[in-house]
C-alpha cells in the first residue's frame, strides 16, 4: 500500500469532528419548559461538542477444562454528554434544570405533576456528522433513543477570565442508540 492507495481510499478527505448537528425536542409533557421549540433551536446552534455514540458488549467469563473461555454477553450504551456553549438568556440551561427538577424536584424530592411514568420524562436525541460539501448534507445520523439529563455541571465564574465564552456539560441517559437506517435493531 501506498500513499496513492490511501488517497483513493479516503471519502471525501475524511470526516470532520466539527461538522455535526445536534436535536433534542423536549418531553411533551414538558413542552412548557421553553417557549415554542426555542429550547431546541437554541440547543442546535449551542451545543459545541458531543460524540457519536459508543456501547460494549460484555463478555461473560466461563470454566472449561481449567481455561478461562469467554462468551458474548448484553449490550450496554454509556451516557452521552453534550457540551454547551451559555448565552445571557440562559433557554438551554434552565430548560435542562426545569427537565431535571420535573423528574425530581429540589426540595419536595418528587416527580413534577403530568409525569406519571418513564416514558414521560424521556425524549429521542439526534446526532448527526454533515459533510464538508454542504451543511445539509447529512453523511450519519444517529438516534438516541429514551433519553433524559442525569447530570448538568456546573458553570465555573472567575473573574480572572477575559474573552471567554461559559460552557458547561450535559449527561443524558439512554436506553440505546440506532443509527439512521434503523437497521441495528
Amino acid at each position: 500500500m501506498n500513499i496513492s492507495d490511501f488517497r483513493a481510499s479516503m471519502t471525501g478527505d475524511g470526516a470532520r469532528p466539527n461538522l455535526f448537528r445536534i436535536t433534542i425536542n423536549l418531553p411533551a409533557a414538558l413542552q412548557s419548559l421553553s417557549k415554542g421549540n426555542a429550547f431546541g433551536n437554541k440547543l442546535g446552534m449551542t451545543a459545541r461538542a458531543s460524540q457519536i455514540p459508543g456501547s460494549t458488549i460484555g463478555k461473560v467469563p466461563t470454566q472449561y477444562m481449567g481455561r478461562e473461555v469467554y462468551l458474548a454477553g448484553n449490550r450496554t450504551f454509556q451516557d452521552w454528554t453534550v457540551t454547551i456553549i451559555n448565552d445571557e438568556d440562559f433557554i438551554v440551561r434552565r430548560a435542562l434544570e426545569r427537565w431535571m427538577s420535573a423528574i425530581n424536584s429540589h426540595v419536595s424530592n418528587v416527580r413534577g405533576a403530568g409525569l406519571s411514568g418513564p416514558n414521560s420524562y424521556v425524549a429521542d436525541a439526534i446526532v448527526e456528522q454533515l459533510s464538508k460539501n454542504g451543511p445539509d448534507i447529512v453523511i450519519a445520523k444517529y438516534k438516541m433513543i429514551a433519553t433524559w439529563p442525569t447530570d448538568l455541571a456546573p458553570i465555573q465564574l472567575d473573574w480572572g477570565q477575559n474573552d471567554v465564552l461559559e460552557e458547561f456539560d450535559v449527561t443524558f441517559s439512554m436506553d440505546a442508540w440506532d443509527d439512521e437506517d434503523g437497521d441495528l435493531s
